[in-house]
């Protein structure tokens, strides 16, 4: 059996690909790397409607492109879009973000009696941890280790809450043994992942999120170890002295801020004020002076005015952020902005987006300008032969390209850091 698995959306929905693909070589199944096809699996993704589109139009692709293999859909947008995906598409298989660890035996059972199966869960805020065993899903040296799934947090403008379920954390014995997996494996930086990743260990009894780095960074042999997102009220003391004292915690922290303006904020339903969230930067900035600090920023959101938008540009300035990632405001059926009224004119959604990625440049220019001629550490990602060159990222997010040298992936080296060794972001 061969079988061909996509992933759409984020790093989470990747990592369930590498876990499922885990499970059918157990199995002794073997990947396609051509047109030979028996099995097609699409994880999908619903954090826009653009994302929703493309669900789509890859189920129908993969259907067409291979018409005698077993379709198998899962992920956020089967989970809310099961009746269109059933009645519409018809592929044989179809589950939601619940039974994924089943599908291999979801498979043998449309093998005996050929008859499509549809297992989708209508209440996912019940769902447990679903655990699909020791795996990883790497980018070059950098694995990702998944910790927890779901959310509890409910803003206005995501679906996520509904699709994913609720906040739910993984054993911490399993999150333990795949990181000591991934170390052994010789992987130089783990990046721990997930739907609300700081949330980790509020369903438990004996841990929280700042416990658990401190028992991963002490794993004998880890390299580096990079948290993807935090959200400001989950950094606590104990995480602030873990980045400052370890030298395996990455100086990078990237914390979602979405709204500068406090009215915003208070119809995104975020739970913080601009003042807390300043107040929790400063905090940071005065204990760690050179931590790279990058954010997530929604413009257009129902109701933002020009001067909602102008304190948010301001706000952001005030924050010293080095860097944004700038998403337009998406209406999502099913939340509570959908129905907001004074929905933003797409030009002007546009415009914004165009300031604050304009501004974002000029934060990472004037923050890396900082650490020109400095001796600075690399983690070799990846090089180029034909080129003679290597490429990779130092510990606070900066990515480097180092001419005249064809170093190895997995290497870490010292380079006195030039301006045209920058890589733009």
């Amino acid at each position: 059996m061969k079988y061909k698995i996509i992933s759409l959306g984020c790093k989470v929905n990747s990592y369930e690909c590498s876990a499922l693909a885990s499970l059918f070589k157990k199995r002794g199944y073997e990947e396609s790397f051509d047109n030979e096809c028996d099995i097609v699996v699409i994880n999908t993704c619903s954090v826009t409607a653009t994302a929703d589109q493309k669900s789509r139009q890859h189920i129908r692709k993969m259907m067409k492109l291979y018409p005698h293999a077993i379709c198998a859909v899962m992920g956020c947008y089967s989970q809310g879009n099961f009746e269109y995906i059933k009645n519409e598409i018809k592929p044989q298989i179809v589950v939601g973000t619940s039974h994924r660890d089943e599908i291999p035996e979801l498979i043998d059972r449309y093998l005996k009696d050929h008859k499509p199966i549809y297992l989708v869960d209508n209440n996912p805020r019940v769902f447990d941890y679903e655990e699909m065993g020791v795996t990883s899903y790497s980018e070059n040296v950098r694995a990702y280790l998944k910790i927890q799934d779901g959310c509890d947090n409910f803003c206005t403008y995501c679906l996520i809450p509904y699709r994913r379920g609720k906040m739910r954390s993984r054993a911490k014995e399993n999150v333990i043994k795949e990181a000591t997996f991934l170390v052994e494996q010789g992987y130089p930086e783990i990046v721990l992942t997930g739907i609300h990743v700081g949330g980790y260990g509020k369903d438990l009894k004996d841990t929280s999120f700042s416990e658990l780095v401190d028992e991963l960074v002490h794993i004998p042999n880890i390299g580096s170890l990079r948290i993807s997102s935090i959200e400001e009220s989950e950094i606590d003391d104990h995480l602030i002295d873990l980045i400052i004292n370890s030298p395996v915690l990455a100086k990078h922290l990237h914390i979602p801020l979405q709204s500068g303006s406090k009215t915003v904020l208070e119809r995104m339903n975020r739970k913080y004020t601009p003042e807390q969230f300043l107040q929790k930067l400063q905090y940071l900035r005065e204990k760690l002076p050179n931590i790279a600090l990058t954010t997530d920023v929604i413009v257009g959101f129902p109701g933002e005015s020009e001067e909602e938008f102008n304190e948010t540009v301001d706000f952001i300035k005030k924050c010293g952020f080095n860097m944004l990632h700038v998403f337009p405001f998406s209406a999502r059926e099913g939340t509570g902005a959908y129905l907001m009224k004074n929905q933003i004119d797409p030009r002007i959604k546009k415009q914004r987006v165009g300031v604050l990625l304009e501004l974002s440049k000029q934060l990472w220019n004037d923050y890396v300008d900082k650490f020109i001629n400095q001796d600075i550490e690399v983690l070799i990602e990846k090089n180029d032969e034909s080129l003679n060159e290597s490429y990779g990222h130092t510990n606070n997010y900066i990515d480097v390209k180092i001419k005249d040298k064809c170093l190895k992936p997995g290497q870490k080296v010292v380079v006195n850091l030039q301006k045209d060794m920058i890589v733009s972001k």
